[in-house]
């Protein structure tokens, strides 16, 4: 499949794009090199790899093993307290911003 100078006008038209006519026959080259490229990928013979290779739906017996969450604390520039007043179960409290207060809240 080729793409002409009416296609690439009647599809700009469309569009409702200004197109200049200097640029019309580098757009239909550049646009049928494309093609020529998708038609050289659709060549490609893809029906005998493993389709769920590295997607995470190996099962545990195909997955990598993941590595220890380990290491030293790096070194904060200020004191923790200074991020935030407050903190819970190793994390930080921030007060809510003015912007979402009272959100889900309708006025009448």
């Amino acid at each position: 499949m080729a793409v002409s100078e009416q296609d690439v006008r009647h599809v700009a038209e469309l569009a409702r794009l200004g197109l200049d006519p200097v640029r019309v026959e580098s757009l239909v080259r550049e646009l049928n090199g494309i093609l020529a490229h998708m038609d050289e990928l659709r060549a490609v013979e893809t029906g005998q790899g493993d389709a769920g290779r590295g997607t995470g739906d190996e099962g545990p017996e195909r997955t990598l093993p993941l590595r220890a969450d380990e290491g030293p604390q790096l070194a904060l520039s200020r004191d923790r307290a200074d991020f935030a007043p407050e903190m819970r179960d190793g994390f930080y409290l921030v007060p809510r911003l003015a912007t979402h207060e009272g959100e889900g809240e309708r006025s009448p």
